[in-house]
């Protein structure tokens, strides 16, 4: 298109420049030829464009945008047409409280008020890619800024709209699939009523409050304190009954030793024992009657 104007400013020139002088009508002749040579050369390469893969082309005449569109690859048109190429590839547009990690430098997480009164922090990303056949109806009624237009607003302002129904907590941590399917619901509602499909909605990062931080990890550690409590009770109360059960043993064993112990097993373990001291290397064993003998020791 440019060369196509460069042309026709060369044959206007040319047209203005016309006189008698034979020098200067050859010089008009040079620039009639250059201007339509360029406006040849200007019309072939603006009649055939080509789209990427992943794109689409929406065509406007003269500010009005045609109905139909251009796939991914090679076509010819009428030059006079305008292009606009859009990506109908899935797209994210991330919201981050971390410096350069979403689609704005600076803090750019979302600030919501919950049903406590408390603010919450959340880092979201959103996953959407456009309807081809939307396309023309994109651009005619919003424009090719439809992130910031559209993406971006309808985001932050649902999530600001459903965090009211749940407490700082229940975000954080029982409620979260529940609030994200939420907000998903409501998001892709306006998504579908403008051209666009939400693929996906990614709540990254739900930062709270440090006063509900520093109670929450209150709460984790008197937990754990009265699980390692409860713990030692259980091995204790196992200690003290396998002492009992021991002790049990000891006394059962007690009671059938005093049942079945007689005078003749008393002699016999009295024989048992002198016949072990006697081949004992270390001592001498003088044996009195009706009494324990008494050992002598021999070094």
């Amino acid at each position: 298109m440019a060369l196509m104007s460069i042309g026709i400013i060369l044959l206007f020139v040319s047209f203005f420049l016309r006189n008698p002088d034979n020098t200067i009508n050859r010089f008009n002749r040079i620039i009639r030829a250059i201007g339509a040579a360029l406006i040849i050369f200007g019309f072939l390469f603006s009649a055939v464009i080509q789209i990427d893969a992943g794109r689409i082309g929406v065509k406007k005449l003269f500010g009005k945008v045609q109905p139909d569109i251009l796939e991914s690859g090679l076509h010819i048109i009428n030059p006079l047409l305008d292009i606009v190429r859009l990506d109908v590839k899935t797209q994210n547009y991330t919201m981050s409280g971390v410096h350069d990690e979403g689609m704005k430098s600076g803090d750019d997480a979302i600030r919501v008020l919950t049903s406590d009164g408390l603010e919450v922090v959340i880092d979201l990303t959103v996953l959407f890619r456009l309807k081809k056949n939307e396309a023309p109806r994109i651009i005619q009624e919003i424009g090719s800024d439809y992130v910031d237009k559209i993406v971006r607003p309808i985001s932050r302002t649902k999530i600001r709209d459903n965090a009211v129904y749940y407490q700082a907590i229940e975000l954080f941590s029982i409620k979260r699939d529940e609030f994200q399917q939420r907000i998903y619901k409501s998001i892709e509602a306006d998504f579908l009523a403008r051209g666009m499909e939400l693929e996906q909605l990614l709540v990254r990062n739900i930062t709270l409050p440090e006063s509900v931080r520093n109670s929450i990890e209150e709460k984790i550690s008197a937990e754990q304190d009265a699980q390692k409590m409860t713990f030692v009770l259980q091995k204790e109360k196992q200690e003290a009954e396998r002492k009992r059960v021991e002790a049990q043993g000891i006394a059962d064993y007690q009671k059938i030793i005093n049942a079945t112990l007689t005078d003749k097993q008393l002699q016999y373990e009295w024989i048992k024992a002198y016949q072990g001291l006697v081949n004992s290397s270390n001592a001498k064993v003088i044996v009195m009657d009706k009494h324990a003998p008494v050992i002598l020791d021999s070094k």
